[in-house]
């Protein structure tokens, strides 16, 4: 049984639950998706499941092995491809559709996008600093302060906290709870936040 599916954020709403209760979620839209590949322990070493978005816009740019490998099982060129590990091999063949049915309302999902750029930003805004006095004369405001000493070991230690960029990083929310599946639209909401912008390419997996 394959487990997740590619799909797209579509931003941030707000429903009720049965009690009446506010409940903010995302809206995902999940595929629809088409397996590209089938992978077996005895051919590859792993059983898994690869998984292609199907877009209404022909992707442009794909790279002669990403052609390759797609005409190969006779499948329309993709931009968005995902591999899904499994336990023991799967009965999906190349060409099967999935949409938003692979999930159920009570499950847990695990979602991973890209969160959102920001740029290059200080010690304040990236990692919380307090900063010093904001007085006239003072010339400790935004600074990060000392980051090392100078005799001994004479070097700044990796991992220090300084000013850099910013987001646009690999980001994965555990145990979203699915609220409401609309299979006719291929939309999933699920409470809370997920990484990324509107429109953003995530990958959805069961916890």
């Amino acid at each position: 049984m394959i487990k997740g599916l590619i799909g797209k954020k579509v931003g941030m709403t707000q429903v009720h639950d049965e009690q009446g209760r506010v409940v903010p979620v995302t809206v995902l839209e999940v595929g629809p998706c088409v397996v590209t590949q089938v992978k077996t322990s005895e051919h590859d070493g792993y059983n898994a499941v690869q998984v292609g978005l199907v877009e209404e816009n022909t992707p442009r740019k794909l790279s002669k092995a990403e052609v390759g490998h797609l005409g190969k099982s006779q499948i329309a060129p993709m931009r968005h491809l995902r591999e899904f590990r499994l336990n023991e091999a799967s009965d999906a063949k190349v060409g099967d559709q999935l949409s938003a049915t692979v999930f159920e309302k009570t499950d847990k999902l695990t979602v991973t996008g890209t969160s959102r750029g920001k740029g290059f930003q200080g010690v304040i805004r990236r990692h919380g600093f307090g900063g010093g006095r904001m007085t006239h004369g003072s010339n400790f405001k935004r600074a990060p302060g000392s980051i090392g000493q100078c005799a001994t070991p004479s070097r700044v230690f990796p991992g220090k906290k300084m000013p850099g960029q910013m987001g646009n990083k690999r980001v994965t929310v555990r145990n979203l709870e699915v609220v409401e599946i609309i299979e006719d639209k291929n939309l999933i909401l699920v409470k809370g936040a997920v990484p990324g912008s509107k429109g953003g390419i995530v990958t959805i997996r069961k916890s």
